[in-house]
């Protein structure tokens, strides 16, 4: 799928939100500055308002949101030694009580949710690319931007 533009990404993280259910996860990979923080906050903000406040939580690990017909959690793995340090910070309870956006999911190493959206980000000249692999409830379903 080609994002030519920043525009082109919020749009595929608000169709993400509309898609998104309880007990899944989107999973996005990509290089820093590929446009993962821009697909998270239009997914989040169409989840809650479109003013929320949606700062990278690559320093606090998790931030928790709450929609009116969904809670969220955004995972920044970036700086974890372990796949065990994200289910200590909440990833299964994140996902019992709502749905997660996890962000640098190799930190996982193979311990990723089984219903999940993978969407890897890469650079494309002056866009992007992003190559969506949907698994377990994921599966069948078309995410349209």
């Amino acid at each position: 799928m080609n994002l030519k533009d920043e525009a082109a990404t919020a749009r595929l993280g608000a169709a993400l939100a509309r898609d998104l259910r309880a007990g899944e996860a989107v999973c996005l990979s990509g290089p820093l500055g590929a446009g993962k923080s821009t697909l998270v906050r239009a997914l989040i903000r169409a989840l809650t308002t479109p003013a929320e406040d949606v700062p990278s939580p690559t320093f606090t690990l998790v931030q928790f949101y709450e929609g009116p017909g969904l809670k969220i959690a955004h995972f920044d793995l970036y700086r974890l030694t372990s796949s065990g340090e994200a289910y200590e910070i909440g990833l299964d309870e994140a996902l019992d009580d709502g749905a997660a956006v996890i962000e640098w999911p190799e930190r996982l190493q193979g311990r990723l949710p089984a219903d999940r959206l993978d969407i890897e980000i890469a650079l494309d000249g002056a866009g992007r690319t992003a190559r969506l692999t949907p698994h377990g409830a994921w599966e069948g379903r078309k995410v349209e931007p």
